[in-house]
């Protein structure tokens, strides 16, 4: 079966099984390396960036991978499988969950940021309110909270895929 002409591809491969790889590792690593800022404050200082920079390619490799899933599904279209049909939609729906875990992870960035200047002040004057501090702690279970649904939906969105190549094509 050859592949339509205007289909992207990557070393004459359809680039959307090679994409996927950069959600399928990204978003998952940057969500535990969410949750290990969130649950060990001393980290952000070193570890702050880094988790900015993995988090932004996962969130930002999901639109990639979607565009290139659109252009494969439209070239299987034709075969009418519920299964293909089933990672679609389910590969659409991930970008608001990619989205929703990126804007927690900065809020916990800059909350846990402000929340570090409010320890070093609060060092010096006993009278410093904890206010950065609690919003931190909320922003952290918030982020470890989104994290964990944003890594399940790309399990989900993983396995339909799998199945649909594996069980699907060439029934």
């Amino acid at each position: 079966m050859a592949l339509a002409s205007d289909l992207v591809k990557i070393f004459d491969l359809p680039a959307h099984p090679l994409l996927v790889h950069a959600v399928v590792v990204l978003l998952p690593l940057a969500a535990a390396g969410a949750v290990g800022l969130a649950a060990v404050p001393r980290w952000r200082r070193r570890y702050t960036w880094p988790l900015l920079g993995v988090t932004v390619a996962g969130v930002g490799s999901v639109p990639l991978a979607q565009w290139s899933g659109d252009q494969l599904h439209a070239r299987f279209a034709d075969l009418g499988n519920p299964l293909i049909e089933r990672h679609a939609s389910l590969g659409n729906d991930l970008l608001p969950f990619a989205l929703g875990f990126g804007v927690a992870v900065v809020a916990l960035l800059v909350a846990g940021r402000l929340a570090d200047r409010e320890g070093a002040a609060a060092a010096d004057d006993a009278n410093v309110p904890r206010t950065w501090r609690r919003i931190s702690a909320v922003v952290a279970v918030l982020v470890i909270a989104a994290g964990a649904a944003a890594t399940v939906q790309v399990v989900r969105i993983g396995h339909s895929g799998s199945t649909a190549v594996w069980d699907g094509i060439g029934d």
